[in-house]
């Protein structure tokens, strides 16, 4: 995993969602330069598609409740229209291995929302994999925002 250095993280709000409000809908999309490292985190009410390059290696979250249950919801595209298992395979190992700094900036760079509402840190995190494939289609756990600051 790469080190999550703060000063790369860039942070917009758009469409009506601030610092500190909503929690629900509160979506992100998070980017980044393969060729500086900087990490790019839009937080709307919408998902920043405008964002979002050919190579589909974006990280989408949301909050979302059931009942009072809250819980954070993370989507990955594996495939990026690869039809070469190999190739979805060394996908698949890299989003895995850069999921924790994905994480980290998420809680980084949306840390006012944090600081207003501490019980965030303890719920859970689902992490939607999305392939074609069904050895890399898959939901998993990976713990809480507490284990990401």
């Amino acid at each position: 995993m790469s080190k999550f250095i703060p000063e790369k993280l860039s942070v917009e709000f758009m469409g009506g969602v601030t610092a500190t409000e909503p929690v629900i809908p509160r979506r992100y999309t998070l980017t980044h330069s393969d060729l500086t490292g900087d990490l790019f985190l839009t937080i709307g009410v919408h998902y920043a598609w405008d964002k979002i390059n050919s190579m589909r290696d974006e990280v989408l979250g949301e909050w979302k409740a059931n009942g009072n249950f809250l819980f954070y919801c993370v989507y990955l595209y594996i495939d990026q229209g690869e039809y070469n298992q190999n190739m979805v395979a060394k996908r698949n190992e890299i989003f895995r291995r850069e999921l924790p700094l994905a994480l980290t900036a998420i809680r980084y760079g949306d840390r006012f929302l944090f600081e207003t509402y501490p019980h965030l840190d303890q719920t859970s995190i689902f992490v939607t994999f999305m392939s074609a494939y069904p050895q890399f289609a898959r939901q998993e756990s990976w713990g809480t925002f507490g284990s990401y600051k």
